[in-house]
C-alpha cells in the first residue's frame, strides 16, 4: 500500500495498514528533517519512505494508494496511479468501508467543527449510545479507533471537501449545512467545490437520512440528491420540509411527524452570532434525526461554549478583549465574526488568499471595524480590497513588511497613530506583527479579533498553528 502525504491522515493510515500486515510505503514532498516528528512517533513500524518529492517508484507493486486531505486528486501522483490502474482512496472511505456503527458525516463551508462537536455532546448525553466517537477532519482520523467501536455506538465526522472528491461510500446520516465559496484555489470552480460536497449524499440508500439547510440555496437545492429521509434547518419555519429545526417565538423546536418540541430558548445560547445559532440549529435537526432526546439536546446546548480557534475568547487585558478565530479561512466566516460583534473593532486579517471573494467582506469592515491590521502573503491584496470600500489611505507600520506594493500614502516606522476614525488600514510583516500593532490601536471597550479570511499555510502548519500563536502573542502582552 501507498500513503501520499504523512500528515495527521498519513500517520493514522500508516499504523492501521501496518497493524493488518501491509506492506507500507510513504512518499512525501517534505524532508525526513521536516517529517521528523512523524517518523519519529511510527519508527516502530517497517515503513519504506520516498521523501522530498512524491516518485512514481512508490506506485511499484501498491494493491491501493491513500491520499492525504491536503493532496489533490488530480495531484501528477494520483494520475500516475490511475494510469496503472491502482485503486485511489483515503482514511474516511477506509473508515466508512470498517465502521461497525451507525455514522454521521457533516460538511459545509462553513460551521461543520461547531456543529460536529455539538453533536457529538449531545449524542453523548444520551443514553441511546453506549459509545460517541468524535473525528474526521478535526482531531484524529476516526480509523484511528475503528478497532475499538461497538455495533451499537455511534460515529460522528466531519467531512471535508477534499476527502469528498474521493469517496465513493456515504455516510447512513449526512448533513450538508451549507455551499459557499471556499477553497476555490484547489477546486477551481464553485460547481465543482459544490459537486465534492454533494458526494456525501450521493451513495446514501432508501434507509439513510439527508439533513439539508434549507436557508441555503446551494445545500437546499441537494434535496432531489437524497435517496432517504430528509431533514431541514433554518431561522423560520419552511412549509415544505416536514421534518426539521427552526425558531419560533425566540425558541428553537423540533418538528417531526407533525409535532413541535421546543429545545432551548435562542437567549440561552452562550455562542455569539446568527451563524452561530444556524449552527446549532443544524446540531439539533441531525440529533431530532437520530432519536435523541430534547433534554440531551438542550444540556450540551446550554454547556456548549465553542470550539477551540472558533470566536475563542483568550484573554481582557486594559479592558481590551483578544479573540480568536483563525478558524476563519475565507472571508465570509470574517464576516460573520465581525457581524456577532456590537463594540468597535480591531481586525486581524491575512495569510495566503484562497482565491475567494473579498467585496462583501470589505464593504462589512469598512463599515463595522475601526482598525483592520493585515499581514501575511495576502496583505497587499486584503489592503487593495479594504481601501476600495472605505476609499480611505493605508497606514504602513513597519519597514520591510513584505508587501508585495505600496497602496496610498505611507508610514513606515512608529509614527503617531492618528484618530482612528473612519477605518485605517496597517500591513505588517507576520501575525506576531499584527498583535504588537493592535495592542497600541486598541483602547477599552475595543475587540481585537484574530479571523484571517486566508489559510494559514504561509507561516503555519493549520489554522490550528496561527491559533496557537495568536494566543501566545496575547498571553505576552502587559
Amino acid at each position: 500500500m501507498a500513503i501520499v502525504g504523512l500528515a495527521r491522515q498519513g500517520t493514522v493510515l500508516a499504523r492501521y495498514l501496518c497493524g493488518q500486515g501491509a506492506r507500507v510505503r510513504v512518499t512525501d514532498l517534505r524532508t525526513a528533517q521536516q517529517l521528523q516528528p512523524a517518523m519519529a512517533a511510527l519508527q516502530d513500524l517497517p515503513l519504506e519512505y520516498f521523501l522530498d518529492g512524491n516518485p512514481e517508484q512508490v506506485l511499484d507493486d501498491a494493491d491501493g494508494v491513500f491520499l492525504s486531505g491536503g493532496i489533490s486528486a488530480a495531484a501528477p501522483i494520483a494520475q500516475a496511479a490511475r494510469a496503472r490502474g491502482i485503486a485511489i482512496s483515503n482514511d474516511s472511505q477506509l473508515f466508512l468501508e470498517l465502521a461497525p456503527c451507525r455514522t454521521v458525516g457533516i460538511t459545509g463551508s462553513a460551521g461543520k467543527t461547531t456543529v460536529t462537536t455539538l453533536l457529538g455532546m449531545m449524542a453523548g448525553n444520551s443514553a441511546k449510545y453506549p459509545a460517541v466517537w468524535v473525528g474526521g477532519n478535526i482531531g484524529n482520523p476516526l480509523l484511528a479507533d475503528v478497532e475499538r467501536m461497538g455495533v451499537d455506538d455511534l460515529a460522528i465526522m466531519e467531512v471535508s471537501s477534499f476527502q469528498l472528491e474521493l469517496m465513493t461510500r456515504s455516510p447512513q446520516v449526512a448533513a450538508v449545512l451549507n455551499v459557499t465559496p471556499n477553497h476555490l484555489d484547489r477546486h477551481g470552480t464553485l460547481s465543482e467545490y459544490a459537486a465534492a460536497k454533494q458526494r456525501i449524499l450521493d451513495f446514501q440508500g432508501t434507509h439513510d437520512i439527508a439533513v439539508l439547510g434549507w436557508d441555503d440555496a446551494l445545500a437546499a437545492g441537494l434535496r432531489s440528491n437524497a435517496a432517504g429521509t430528509i431533514w431541514g434547518f433554518g431561522l423560520q419555519r419552511n412549509q415544505g420540509w416536514a421534518n426539521g429545526c427552526h425558531t419560533q417565538a425566540g425558541t428553537i423546536v423540533v418538528v417531526h411527524d407533525g409535532k413541535t418540541t421546543p429545545v432551548v430558548r435562542c437567549a440561552e445560547l452562550r455562542l455569539p452570532g446568527e451563524h452561530n445559532l444556524q449552527n446549532v440549529l443544524a446540531a439539533c435537526a441531525l440529533a431530532g434525526a437520530l432519536g435523541i432526546d430534547v433534554p440531551a439536546m438542550r444540556a450540551a446546548i446550554l454547556d456548549f461554549t465553542g470550539v477551540p480557534h472558533r470566536l475563542e475568547f483568550v484573554r481582557e487585558l486594559h479592558g481590551v478583549r483578544w479573540i480568536n478565530d483563525s478558524i476563519a479561512t475565507a472571508p465570509e466566516r470574517s464576516l460573520a465574526a465581525i457581524k456577532s460583534f456590537d463594540c468597535p473593532l480591531v481586525l486581524l486579517l491575512g495569510g495566503r488568499d484562497k482565491q475567494l471573494p473579498w467585496g462583501e467582506l470589505a464593504k462589512c469592515v469598512a463599515q463595522r471595524v475601526r482598525h483592520a491590521v493585515v499581514f501575511g502573503e495576502a496583505a497587499a491584496m486584503i489592503a487593495e480590497q479594504l481601501r476600495g470600500a472605505a476609499m480611505q489611505p493605508t497606514q504602513f507600520v513597519e519597514a520591510g513588511s513584505g508587501a508585495k506594493k505600496h497602496i496610498g500614502p505611507t508610514t513606515v516606522g512608529e509614527a503617531p497613530i492618528p484618530d482612528p476614525s473612519p477605518l485605517q488600514i496597517h500591513i505588517v510583516a507576520t501575525m506576531e506583527a499584527a498583535v504588537l500593532r493592535a495592542a497600541k490601536l486598541a483602547r477599552s471597550g475595543d475587540a481585537v479579533v484574530l479571523s484571517p479570511g486566508c489559510a494559514s499555510f504561509d507561516a503555519f502548519y493549520d489554522f490550528e498553528a496561527r491559533g496557537a500563536a495568536f494566543r501566545g502573542c496575547v498571553a505576552g502582552l502587559q
